[in-house]
């Protein structure tokens, strides 16, 4: 069961975001839910690339060969940074929507034609 844990943690951190992104009408939490998404996302392949007893890939004069995977280590920083860009992205854009519509809840702006 312990070794499943991680996994039912990802399952969970998903499930929040996706409700967020998908129930929520205020834009501040649908932006929460994608960033609680993207941290399920980096659980995911912190998860996959563990290995138990594995040492760091930089050690080289290792005595044992199992070593833990660095590719999804750097994919996880990658998606970090990525994920940190697009919330500051998209909570500049609110910020301009509040401006303009003077609300941030999602259904209540309409199109103007």
């Amino acid at each position: 069961m312990l070794n499943n844990l991680p996994f039912i943690v990802v399952v969970i951190l998903m499930a929040l975001g996706l409700y967020a992104l998908l129930f929520k009408r205020n834009l501040i939490k649908i932006v929460m839910g994608i960033h609680v998404l993207g941290s399920g996302v980096d659980l995911f392949l912190i998860e996959l690339g563990y290995r138990t007893g594995g040492i760091a890939p930089i050690f080289t004069m290792a005595p044992r060969l199992e070593m833990v995977l660095p590719t999804p280590q750097a994919l996880t920083l990658t998606s970090i940074v990525i994920n940190l860009a697009v919330v500051a992205l998209m909570l500049s854009f609110i910020i301009l929507i509040y401006q303009h519509y003077g609300s941030i809840d999602s259904k209540k702006r309409r199109l103007k034609g």
